[in-house]
């Protein structure tokens, strides 16, 4: 296994690295979830009787591999012999390859859409099956983590929080979105995939002097000859293998899985502190499929200043969100019946005191943003969620600056 350095985005000057990990032997297991009975919940959630979701129509993926081929910008098999090489090596057990493939299609379909809405080429896509066939791999010391395998210095410039209870590198909702604003940044700068591909392996700066010394490369060949270390053109070439099997499958004698639309993949965002065995009591799942899906979370509990959402197929999460409506519905009939009566008998005060505290703008609560400082951290510090913050800020897919102001609430919550 080898590991190849990148560097950090321009704002920092000190190197850091992300690296590639040869595809394993063997993938992990991502099952497609069948819900069971939901088990007792703990009393982290009220046990309402939560109606089964509707059984959604045997929609399968077929569309998401058409969508990802119209979206590769990459040259196509033939454009280097070891693409094909490559091509054939991934391929040569039909079947095993057809499991693995299965096996990482749940996340396939999820990082399609986060390329899709950062305009990314769909060639890196693939990318997590060069780096680790899609497994949440452990970071143990300073290794590289996580499907994408990320060192610990990149996951903080990318706002990804790394301690002994969460490892973002390996929450594959907030790291693929990460990689994916990452990759649009870089092709912002570099326009060619190629290089983009290039500066994920050994690191934007030495791909930027390069351009800056020789050019931008010609189309062809399809493996630009800049000097780069012999690993750097290999990642782009595997990339361009497994993206050649995508484009043609039956040219190498495998078919690709589908994947029943209510098991793709989705983020629910919980507003409650739970464990994992009630979240995936009250969504219908067993508690070991829904830790699979979010190997981030270190331990069985889920705080409300904590990453704050849980990953798991769609049918899934629409039965945890209708169990947390109904919680928080009733908490609010109890809390309202709860209040206390108006006294009979109260001291007046000046009208025009009232008045003019009625008339009183409301101002919103609001913080300026260290360096290093990630939305995760300013989320947990201020008992919030990210999801709020990129919300009051207009936050999506943007990154924080130093001695940017941003709000922490609306002006109606004070």
């Amino acid at each position: 296994m080898s590991y190849v350095r990148r560097l950090l985005p321009v704002a920092l000057t000190s190197l850091l690295a992300a690296c590639a990990t040869p595809p394993a032997n063997k993938s992990a297991h991502v099952p497609a979830i069948t819900p069971p009975p939901v088990p007792t919940p703990s009393t982290s959630l009220p046990s309402p009787q939560v109606p089964a979701p509707q059984t959604t129509p045997e929609i399968t993926t077929a569309n998401v591999w058409d969508k990802l081929r119209d979206s590769f910008a990459m040259s196509d098999c033939d454009a280097d012999p070891q693409i094909m090489v490559w091509a054939h090596r991934y391929t040569q057990n039909p079947q095993r390859f057809e499991a693995q493939m299965s096996d990482a299609l749940p996340q396939i379909v999820y990082v399609q859409q986060a390329a899709e809405k950062y305009d990314v080429a769909g060639e890196f896509v693939l990318l997590p099956w060069v780096e680790s066939q899609y497994r949440p791999v452990p970071g143990h010391r300073n290794l590289p983590a996580g499907m994408w395998q990320l060192v610990q210095s990149t996951a903080r410039v990318m706002g990804l929080h790394v301690d002994h209870s969460y490892d973002g590198r390996l929450d594959t909702s907030a790291s693929t979105d990460g990689v994916m604003r990452m990759l649009h940044d870089y092709h912002s700068e570099l326009h060619d995939w190629r290089l983009v591909d290039y500066a994920y392996n050994r690191g934007e700066f030495g791909v930027q002097r390069l351009v800056q010394q020789h050019g931008l490369p010609p189309d062809e060949p399809a493996i630009p000859k800049l000097q780069v270390p012999r690993i750097t053109r290999e990642h782009l070439t595997k990339l361009l293998a497994i993206s050649c099997v995508v484009r043609d499958p039956s040219r190498f004698n495998v078919e690709l899985p589908t994947l029943p639309a209510d098991q793709h993949l989705e983020t629910v965002e919980v507003n409650r502190s739970m464990t994992l065995t009630t979240a995936a009591g009250h969504a219908g799942m067993e508690t070991d499929d829904l830790r699979r899906l979010n190997p981030a979370l270190q331990n069985n509990f889920l705080v409300m200043n904590g990453p704050g959402h849980l990953l798991m197929p769609h049918r899934n999460a629409e039965q945890l969100r209708n169990a947390m409506q109904i919680a928080n519905d009733q908490d609010m009939t109890a809390s309202m019946s709860a209040r206390s009566p108006l006294p009979a008998i109260y001291v007046d005060q000046p009208e025009s005191n009232s008045q003019d505290e009625a008339d009183k703008p409301q101002r919103a609560r609001t913080h300026v943003v260290k360096p290093g400082e990630s939305l995760w951290q300013i989320a947990r510090s201020y008992s919030t969620s990210v999801s709020t913050l990129e919300r009051l800020n207009h936050l999506h897919g943007k990154a924080l600056k130093p001695g940017q102001v941003i709000k922490l609430d609306s002006p109606d919550k004070r």
